[in-house]
């Protein structure tokens, strides 16, 4: 198949959603994907690892009532869909559908929004990315003892149909560069890594500095090396542009996806109209934000992307909505039907989540803290969305003492309550960015941004080691 081929012709969708829905059926959908990906790691001062692969198929989703079939294929010839289309119709209902006919508007294509497709790419040219960034780190220090860097590529093509009448395709290009270094010292080994991931082409390279990020890897690991141990109880944080953005899309985020709503498994349920943070707070989920990691034209059911206001200074607004759940509420999607690949079912899934910027000075923010923990970049964490507990560790932070950033601190814990976080922002900066990530959900993982400027938050607890 060419590369920018139609992924399955019209008349066909519109006979393997037919065949769909022949015996009953409420809806039935196709969704087409086309993944082509590449990558390269670099240890050691030499190529670790040249990667590439491809991966095409469909997935059919037939609704019946409260039902759903579902089934998978990576055969995209009419024999090989239509098998799938009856294997997920056979949990349909028995007689009382009749032949249902299906007619499908024009297809409307999206053209990628990418000025230099990766593919074209030479290797050599990728490669030569990943030496110098090696290079750069360990110029940083002779204690930087190891260095990995790793590239990464992808192309993915969609195409979504409808008993509905959705018809919709979308082309994303995601590029990544990550760095990771490793400092030896009398206190041990000590990690620090930076990234950059965003929804363009190779001319990512055009807009970031590969050198910049190398040194900011190797500069984090360096400064653990005289780090003190970190504070614990309940002190102040402020949480630098960006890096924060994560706490929020996990204590917040999640909590605000309907299906935990309709399962009353969210703090949040029942609380659309009333007061659960700071008037200072407004959180958005953002998937037309062109470039960011968590970007797409149409969603996974073929809705388009949205802009949805959440929280309004301090008001709860809104959930986020996929197909399914917004049909069971009398609604529409918020265009928040997500799924991995063409091997899973949608669900509801954040795309670019962040709080909207302040008007105050970062630095003001700091000095007006006596004392408290700056965290410059945050890691990983977990929240139980029933509760809204949360637990982070933190990856480069700094103890505030008489309003000035000072040393540096272990890597620690901050524990605490979103809504309770949420109420607890007094303070934010107008210096809003966003940082790339992950998100996990369900055994699915899809790319999402995160993000907001610095801001205070008047008392978490840390989960330190100092006395």
């Amino acid at each position: 198949m060419p590369p920018d081929a139609p992924l399955i012709e019209a008349p066909v969708l519109e006979r393997v959603l037919a065949a769909a829905v022949r015996r009953g059926g409420d809806m039935a959908e196709v969704f087409a994907e086309d993944r082509q990906t590449s990558g390269a790691s670099f240890d050691d001062r030499k190529i670790e690892e040249l990667t590439s692969g491809r991966e095409r198929g469909a997935g059919i989703r037939v609704v019946v009532g409260e039902t759903t079939g579902f089934a998978h294929t990576a055969d995209l010839s009419e024999a090989g869909l239509l098998a799938a289309a009856e294997a997920a119709a056979a949990i349909a209902r028995e007689g009382g559908g009749g032949v249902r006919t299906v007619a499908l508007p024009a297809r409307r294509p999206r053209p990628s929004r990418v000025e230099m497709l990766p593919s074209t790419v030479a290797k050599s040219t990728k490669l030569e990315l990943l030496g110098r960034a090696d290079e750069v780190a360990r110029a940083a220090g002779g204690a930087i003892s190891q260095v990995s860097v790793s590239y990464g590529d992808a192309r993915r093509r969609v195409l979504v149909a409808s008993t509905d009448g959705v018809l919709a395709e979308d082309d994303q290009v995601r590029t990544r560069f990550n760095v990771v270094c490793i400092a030896t010292g009398d206190t041990g080994m000590q990690t620090g890594y930076e990234s950059t991931a965003r929804t363009v082409g190779f001319e990512l390279f055009d807009q970031v500095d590969v050198d910049e990020i190398a040194r900011s890897a190797a500069r984090r690991a360096l400064s653990k090396l005289s780090a003190r141990p970190a504070p614990s109880g309940e002190l102040p944080v402020v949480l630098a542009g960006g890096s924060g953005g994560i706490l929020f899309h996990e204590a917040c985020g999640h909590g605000l996806e309907a299906d935990h709503i309709v399962k009353d498994a969210s703090v949040y349920v029942g609380k659309v109209g009333e007061q659960v943070a700071s008037p200072l707070v407004t959180l958005v989920d953002d998937g037309t934000v062109s470039g960011e990691w968590g970007y797409y034209a149409v969603d996974d059911e073929g809705r388009p992307a949205a802009r949805n206001v959440l929280i309004d200074h301090g008001v709860l607004t809104d959930y986020m909505w996929d197909w399914l759940r917004a049909k069971k509420a009398g609604r529409v999607s918020s265009g928040n039907g997500r799924r991995q690949s063409y091997q899973h079912l949608p669900m509801v899934r954040m795309t670019n989540t962040f709080l909207l910027a302040g008007s105050e000075d970062p630095d003001e923010i700091v000095a007006q803290t006596p004392r408290g923990v700056y965290v410059a970049k945050l890691g990983g964490g977990q929240v139980n969305t029933a509760t809204g507990d949360f637990v982070f560790g933190t990856t480069e932070a700094y103890l505030i003492e008489d309003g000035r950033i000072t040393e540096p601190l272990r890597d620690a814990n901050l524990i605490g309550n979103g809504p309770e976080v949420l109420r607890r922002i007094d303070a934010v900066a107008d210096d809003f960015s966003m940082t790339p990530g992950t998100c996990g959900k369900d055994g699915q993982s899809v790319p999402v941004g995160c993000g907001q400027a610095t801001l205070r938050i008047t008392g978490v607890t840390i989960g330190g080691t100092a006395a």
